[in-house]
């Protein structure tokens, strides 16, 4: 059992093997963040929102810590992020279950720490989702597996906003040349916003998700 907390948005229209979109919201936020998309969505989506498993207090989780201390600055649990990804797999095979999805249209949708981990679960766990949006987040190297599947068939949609204060833009821009070199379809774009999601990208990604269903 992953015990992971979320709220869910049943499809609006009924179809036979309803594609399943699970969204994963970034470092001190909630299940409620990411939420706010689901309305806006396409109809036949079965949209479930994730509460990361870490308190924070006063309504903020995290899917791992992010320590400072002088000697190395900002860094990660590498321990509690692949505890959290393991989580997260078993989450998605539960929900799959119990809805009775449609098993070849998964999106894992990530923002922030979220799509870091979006990213990792796709290569971790090869075509267990076959859509990955990962919105203002990276490709954190020390979270992949020592050997990469050559049978994935995961695509990605990957934004980031050009002037983000939390991670860098420089580290998103790593993403395509990487995904590129694994031969995995995928699409980058930025936006002239901080670290969030502008209206134009939330249509982008939109788009890009009714284009796969």
């Amino acid at each position: 059992m992953s015990n992971l907390h979320y709220l869910i948005r049943a499809p609006k229209i009924t179809i036979e093997n309803t594609p399943l979109l699970i969204l994963l919201h970034g470092y001190g936020s909630n299940e409620q963040d990411l939420f706010s998309f689901a309305e806006e969505l396409p109809k036949e989506l079965l949209i479930v929102s994730a509460q990361a498993p870490f308190s924070l207090g006063f309504g903020s989780y995290a899917w791992y810590s992010i320590n400072f201390d002088d000697k190395n600055g900002k860094f990660s649990d590498l321990k509690e992020a692949k505890e959290s990804l393991d989580k997260i797999a078993v989450f998605i095979d539960e929900i799959k279950k119990k809805y009775n999805t449609n098993p070849d249209k998964t999106f894992l949708l990530g923002f922030s720490q979220g799509a870091i981990l979006s990213y990792s679960l796709s290569f971790f766990y090869p075509n267990k989702v076959q859509h990955v949006i990962a919105l203002s987040g990276y490709i954190n190297t020390e979270l992949l597996p020592q050997t990469i599947s050559k049978d994935i068939k995961t695509s990605y949609y990957c934004s980031h906003g050009s002037v983000d204060q939390v991670l860098p833009i420089d580290w998103a821009r790593k993403s395509k040349p990487f995904l590129d070199n694994l031969g995995l379809q995928n699409v980058y774009s930025e936006y002239p916003v901080g670290h969030g999601v502008a209206p134009q990208n939330f249509y982008s990604f939109k788009t890009w998700i009714e284009e796969r269903l």
